[in-house]
């Protein structure tokens, strides 16, 4: 086994997706079954993979974007992130495999992408 390296794992999911729209046409009581049953599935999954959890990370809210005009709202498909220490990035992506963001939850996907150094840091 070699050096763990940390990984950023960013969860996405479009609002316009047809997963998304199936998920707010359920009914609410079926949705609150499944979102209870997501929940628990994504802490089974947090203690099956805490000691690659560097960070927990969380949801992400309402977004503002920065640019040399100033400061505007916005809106993109990050929902959620978690930073892993893992031998490679194959592992890294391999803990995220049938994650319940999408296989519950109307996730579209996670996208794993290694942490690099500060160059000259």
């Amino acid at each position: 086994m070699g050096t763990k390296s940390s990984y950023l794992a960013v969860f996405l999911g479009s609002k316009a997706s047809p997963r998304r729209a199936a998920w707010d046409a359920l009914p609410e009581e079926v949705r609150r079954t499944k979102e209870q049953e997501g929940m628990a599935a994504w802490k089974a999954w947090v203690e099956r993979n805490q000691d690659a959890l560097a960070t927990m990370g969380g949801p992400l809210g309402k977004t503002k974007k920065v640019t040399q005009r100033g400061i505007e709202d916005t809106s993109n498909a990050l929902a959620a992130f978690v930073v892993v220490q893992a031998d490679s990035h194959e592992d890294a992506a391999k803990l995220f495999e049938k994650h319940p963001h999408f296989m519950i939850f109307p996730g579209d996907s996670i996208e794993i992408m290694p942490v690099r150094p500060v160059p000259g840091g």
